[in-house]
């Protein structure tokens, strides 16, 4: 069985290597890719249908019923801000669908604070071989398909 794992947020697609924090350029947690959100407020939405299974303003994981999870962190270091400027619509233990909000926020105003606004958005507990049609670097929409998880 495989997960499209589609993108939380709208901005531009780019390798796990740009982001500037080891444990996602070196895939330590996961592989996946990352997106450099667009400016403004907007909304991050579940990348994958399933079950709210951490949740955090800045982060989020999502389990399929299959036991695919991906976390999505929006932006670097992000957890100093404790939740300023985040906005959660769900709670944890929530069943959501692919594409629905789960988070609102404002990556220029993250980056107002000095921070990166790139999102992380990341297969856990597999191997990078379960990964499929990774997304190629270029423009992404909210819920476009970054990659395919193979179980």
């Amino acid at each position: 069985m495989s997960v499209e794992v589609g993108s939380p947020v709208a901005g531009l697609a780019a390798a796990l290597g740009e982001v500037p924090d080891p444990v996602f350029s070196q895939a330590m947690v996961g592989p996946g890719m990352a997106i450099k959100p667009s400016g403004g407020r907007a909304d991050a939405v579940a990348p994958i249908a399933g079950t709210v299974m951490t949740l955090h303003p800045h982060a989020f994981v999502i389990a399929s019923s299959g036991g695919t999870a991906v976390l999505v962190h929006l932006g670097i270091d992000t957890v100093k801000l404790k939740g300023e400027g985040f906005e959660l619509h769900v709670a944890k233990g929530d069943v959501v669908e692919a594409g629905q909000r789960i988070v609102s926020w404002d990556p220029s105003e993250v980056e107002s604070h000095g921070y990166s606004s790139i999102c992380p958005v990341i297969a856990l507990e597999v191997a990078p071989e379960a990964l499929a049609d990774v997304r190629e670097d270029g423009q992404v929409a909210t819920g476009d398909v970054l990659f395919t998880v193979s179980a």
